[in-house]
C-alpha cells in the first residue's frame, strides 16, 4: 500500500509541540519568514498579512491552546525583539520572479545538472541521454560519457563543464554537466547565465554535503528553478525521505523564494535507470524525471525578433576554424556568414564573420544550419581572443551582456623551469617561455585561475582555488610533455583597513566511525580548527563541523586517511576572510636528502632503512638535493643512496641479489604537493614525480639560512 510523504512542514510542528505552552507574542513582530501553511491556519492566507494582522490572530489562537506546534516552528523565523515602524503594510514580500513572463513558447528547456562530488551527477546524464534515444538498440552504452578527459575518468570525478541536449517528445534538453568538487566551482558558476534551471542531485545516504551549499546558493542567487533528484535510494541505510527534509532545510537557509522552495522531488537510482514522484512508486524508467524537466523547467527567456546577442559561457577548441565561443542565444538568431560583433570586457569592439556553427546533441558535436533564439550554439568566428564573459552580438549597439561574478581565488603556488641534473631528459618543453604560454593559454577557458609574473626569472605565481585544482593542471602540463616544478601550496592573505593581517578560513564537514573521533579533533586543534557543531547517527558515524584556516586543510585529508584507515570523508567550503589564526605546524618530520647523484643502489639503500621511510627503490635516478626518504625526528640528514659496495677477493658480487628491501613509497601529484615543505619544490616531469631542495646545493642552503634566521634576529 502506498503511504504518503510526510509533510516537512508537519514535521516540524510535531517537533514543536514538546515545546512550552506559554509563548508570550508581542502586538507587533517583524517577519522573516512564514510558510504559507501557518498563513492559512491563522486566517491570513488570502489577505494582507500586516503585522498586527498576523500578531492578532496568533494571539486568538494562543488564547485558544489551538495549533500551538504550527506557531512555535513558524517563530523560529520571527524576529520578537524588533517591531515594524508604523505605516508598513505588508511585511511578508517574497522576492519578486527571477524571470520575466513567457513571451514566446518554446520547446526548449536548459539546465545544469549540479551536486557535490560523487552524487550521481554524471551517471544521471548517461541515463538521460539512453532515455533520449542517444543510442541505437545495438550500441553499447558509454559509461560516464560526459567525462571525457583522460584525468576524469582516471580519477572518477568530473573536472570540466560540458554540455550535451537529448529530444524528447518534441522537446530539446540542453544539458550541461557540472564538477561538484570544491576546487572546481568557477565551473559551476560560469554556466549560470547558460540555463534556465538546475537538477539538484543529492544522495539519499550522505545527504546536502558543502558543495551541495555552494552550486545550490549560486543557483537560487541567479533566480534558476530547481528540481531535486533524490539519487541512490538503493543504498543501504539510504533514507530519502530524511534527506528531503534536509535538503528543504537548506532551501530555507539560503532564503529561496517560495516558488524555489516549492522545487519538485524525484526519487530514483541514476545506475539502475529509473525515477519516481515517491520512493514506494514501481521502479521503471526515467520518464516521471523528464516530465518534471518539461513541466517546471521554464522555457528561456529569449527574443527572435531582436539583434543577435549571446554570452560566451564556455571555450571550445575545433582543429579547422580554431576557437569556439559556447553561450546560450538570448536574442535573433545566427548563421554561416553573419557579421557578429566582439564586444570584449574594456569595451573595445572587434567586427569578424560567422565561419561556422554547432550543435550538441548526445555524444557528439555537429556542424549546425545556425542557432536560434533560446538554444545554446557554438560559433566559431575566427577570433582566437574570444575569452568567457565576453558578449557575441549582430550588431555594435548592442549592450555588453551581464557575466556571474567569480569568486575569487584563495591558494597560490609558484610555477618555475625545471633546473635540475636531470632536466631536458623527459620532456620537450622545459623553457620559461613555454611554460608560460602555455600558462596565458590555460587562462583562456579556465576563469578561476590568475597567473602572475615575479621578479625572478623563470618563476611564475599561479593563484585557484585549491590545491587539487593546480595540481590537475601540472598533472595535464606533464601528459603534454613540459617539466615544472612548483612549490607548496600557499593562502593569499589580504588586510583590512587597520592593517590587520587576514587569511581565508573554511567549514570543514568530516565524517568519520566513532572510534576515531578522538583523533581527528586532536588534528583538527593541531591545524587551528575550531569545532562548531558534532553529532552520532545510531549507526555509529559521527559528523563534525569546524571553522579551520586554509593552511589548516593542506594535508589535513591524507592525514585523515591514515588516521581513520581509509573510512573518514571531508568535504569543505570557503566561509570568510578573517584574523589570522597563527603558526601551524603541518609535518613533524625530516627528510633524508641526497648528497651525491647516480643511480641508488640496493647495498645504500638497505642502511638507508634503518634511518626512515625511502621514496626511491634500487636503480632510480638521484641527484644532489634531491629528497629520498622521510626522517622520522625534525631536520634534514644529508645521506649517500648511490653508494656502491666495493668487492675484494673475500666477498662475493651476487651475494646482494638476493637482499630484500621494503618498496618505496610513491607519492601521487597531490600527495607530493601537501607533503613539501616551503623550501622544497614537487619536480614534474612526463615520466616521474621527484621531491627536492628548492636549493640544491647543500652550502648554499645553509647559507641562506643562516641569513633568514641573522634577519629574524635583527627583526
Amino acid at each position: 500500500m502506498k503511504t504518503k510523504a510526510p509533510n516537512f512542514r508537519i514535521m516540524r510542528r510535531r517537533e514543536a509541540r514538546k515545546a512550552t505552552a506559554n509563548i508570550n507574542i508581542p502586538k507587533t513582530i517583524k517577519v522573516a519568514r512564514i510558510d504559507h501553511g501557518f498563513l492559512k491556519q491563522i486566517g491570513c492566507k488570502n489577505t494582507p498579512h500586516t503585522s498586527s494582522t498576523i500578531a492578532a490572530r496568533t494571539q486568538a489562537l494562543v488564547a485558544s491552546n489551538a495549533t500551538l506546534a504550527a506557531i512555535s516552528a513558524n517563530l523560529q523565523r520571527i524576529d520578537l525583539n524588533h517591531a515594524l515602524p508604523r505605516g508598513r503594510k505588508r511585511v511578508i514580500a517574497p522576492r519578486p520572479a527571477a524571470r520575466p513572463p513567457h513571451s514566446m513558447s518554446l520547446n526548449i528547456r536548459n539546465l545544469a545538472i549540479i551536486a557535490h562530488v560523487d552524487h550521481g551527477k554524471t551517471t544521471l546524464v548517461d541515463q538521460l541521454l539512453q532515455a533520449g534515444g542517444t543510442y541505437r538498440e545495438n550500441q553499447a552504452v558509454t559509461e560516464r560519457a560526459m567525462d571525457s578527459m583522460d584525468l576524469e575518468r582516471e580519477k572518477g570525478i568530473t573536472i570540466k563543464a560540458k554540455n550535451t541536449s537529448v529530444h524528447w517528445e518534441g522537446h530539446t534538453i540542453n544539458i550541461v554537466d557540472t564538477p561538484g568538487h570544491a576546487d572546481f566551482g568557477a565551473e559551476v558558476e560560469r554556466v549560470m547565465k547558460m540555463v534556465d534551471g538546475v537538477l539538484l542531485v543529492v544522495d539519499a545516504f550522505g545527504g546536502p554535503q558543502a558543495q551541495t551549499r555552494f552550486v545550490l546558493r549560486k543557483a537560487l542567487a541567479e533566480g534558476l528553478k530547481p528540481i531535486v533528484v533524490i539519487n541512490k535510494i538503493d543504498r543501504p541505510l539510504a533514507d530519502p525521505l530524511k534527506v528531503r527534509d534536509q535538503v528543504l532545510e537548506l532551501f530555507l537557509d539560503l532564503d529561496a523564494t517560495e516558488d524555489q522552495f516549492n522545487a519538485p522531488f524525484v526519487y530514483g537510482s541514476a545506475r539502475d535507470g529509473y525515477f519516481m514522484d515517491h520512493p514506494d512508486d514501481e521502479k521503471k524508467d526515467c520518464i516521471p524525471l523528464l516530465k518534471k524537466i518539461v513541466e517546471f523547467i521554464p522555457e528561456p527567456q529569449a527574443d527572435p525578433s531582436a539583434p543577435f546577442s549571446m554570452l560566451v559561457s564556455n571555450i571550445e577548441w575545433d582543429d579547422y576554424v580554431g576557437r569556439v565561443a559556447v553561450g546560450k542565444v538570448l536574442g535573433g538568431s545566427v548563421k554561416k556568414g553573419d557579421t557578429i560583433w566582439l564586444l570584449r570586457k574594456d569595451g573595445t569592439k572587434q567586427q569578424s564573420k560567422v565561419m561556422k556553427t554547432f550543435s550538441y546533441s548526445g555524444l557528439a558535436t555537429h556542424d549546425s544550419e545556425g542557432g536560434t533564439a533560446g538554444g545554446i550554439v557554438g560559433v566559431a568566428a575566427g577570433i582566437e581572443s574570444v575569452d568567457i564573459g565576453e558578449t557575441l552580438a549582430g550588431s555594435p549597439d548592442v549592450v555588453a551582456l551581464p557575466f556571474v561574478e567569480i569568486d575569487p581565488p584563495t591558494v597560490q603556488m609558484q610555477f618555475s623551469i625545471n633546473d635540475g641534473p636531470l632536466a631536458g631528459k623527459e620532456g620537450k618543453h622545459v623553457t620559461s617561455r613555454a611554460i608560460r604560454e602555455r600558462l596565458m593559454r590555460e587562462l583562456k577557458t579556465n576563469i578561476s585561475i590568475q597567473v602572475e609574473d615575479t621578479d625572478q626569472a623563470g618563476v611564475f605565481n599561479v593563484s585557484a582555488r585549491g590545491a587539487m585544482q593546480i595540481a590537475v593542471l601540472v598533472e595535464q602540463m606533464r601528459r603534454e610533455g613540459f617539466e615544472v616544478c612548483v612549490s607548496r601550496p600557499m593562502v593569499i592573505y589580504r588586510r583590512d583597513e587597520g592593517g590587520k593581517l587576514l587569511e581565508p578560513f573554511e567549514t570543514l564537514y568530516v565524517e568519520a566511525p566513532g572510534d576515531y573521533t578522538q583523533g581527528i579533533l586532536k588534528s583538527l586543534a593541531n591545524r587551528k580548527g575550531l569545532m562548531e557543531h558534532m553529532d552520532t547517527e545510531p549507526s555509529g558515524r559521527t559528523f563534525i563541523q569546524a571553522v579551520i584556516p586554509t593552511r589548516g586543510l593542506i594535508g589535513f585529508e591524507t592525514e585523515l586517511v591514515n588516521l581513520t584507515s581509509g573510512h573518514g570523508i571531508m568535504s569543505h567550503l570557503f566561509k570568510e576572510y578573517s584574523e589570522y589564526a597563527g603558526e601551524i605546524t603541518t609535518r613533524t618530520t625530516g627528510t633524508l636528502v641526497s648528497m651525491d647523484s647516480g643511480a641508488a643502489t640496493t647495498y645504500s639503500l638497505q642502511a638507508l632503512e634503518e634511518r626512515g621511510i625511502l621514496f626511491v627503490g634500487p636503480n632510480d635516478a638521484v641527484y644532489a638535493g634531491m629528497l629520498v626518504g622521510e626522517n622520522p625526528r625534525v631536520g634534514d640528514l644529508p645521506v649517500n643512496p648511490v653508494k656502491e659496495k666495493h668487492l675484494d677477493n673475500m666477498r662475493s658480487s651476487g651475494k646482494d641479489k638476493t637482499s630484500k628491501l621494503t618498496p618505496p613509497v610513491r607519492f601521487s601529484l597531490e600527495r607530493a604537493i601537501e607533503y613539501i615543505d616551503s623550501d622544497e619544490l614537487v619536480e614534474a616531469t612526463p615520466q616521474n614525480i621527484r621531491l627536492r631542495k628548492r636549493i640544491l646545493d647543500a652550502n648554499a642552503r645553509k647559507r641562506a639560512q643562516k641569513g633568514v634566521e641573522d634577519r629574524s634576529n635583527r627583526g
